[in-house]
């Protein structure tokens, strides 16, 4: 049985930094994708970092591109999304997601101009983030 746990959320002033972590039990899938989406009150979730766990390009959706990093230790099956230089409009609950196996779906993650959000079928319960100015 596939199990994800975020960890590493909380309140942060304007500018700071936070880094959640995701670890991942029970997931066989060697190549892939590990991703972290976010949900703000009153609007639909939208993906904001994805990674191939065997590497290749990476997914960052245009509001976060240059402020967050996603990254990936194997040894610890856990992925990470280090994110500086908050604003308010990154308060969301966020979740980490790892895709179904489907070996017929492997796109050059930095090509996308979105995550689709149906591609991933194990989910975290998500961990709030609170950015107050």
């Amino acid at each position: 049985q596939v199990h994800l746990a975020e960890s590493g959320g909380g309140s942060v002033q304007v500018g700071g930094s936070l880094r959640l972590s995701c670890t991942t039990s029970g997931y066989q899938y060697s190549s892939g994708c590990l991703a972290w989406f976010r949900q703000a009150p009153g609007k639909e979730r939208e993906g904001v970092a994805a990674l191939y766990i065997n590497g290749g390009s990476l997914f960052y959706a245009d509001s976060v591109r240059g402020r967050f990093t996603i990254s990936h230790d194997s040894a610890k099956n856990t992925v990470y999304l280090q994110m500086n230089s908050l604003k308010p409009d990154d308060t969301a609950m966020y979740y980490c997601a790892a895709e179904t196996e489907d070996l017929r779906w492997r796109p050059i993650l930095g090509q996308l101009s979105r995550l689709p959000e149906e591609r991933f079928g194990y989910w975290g319960q998500g961990i709030q983030v609170t950015v107050s100015s």
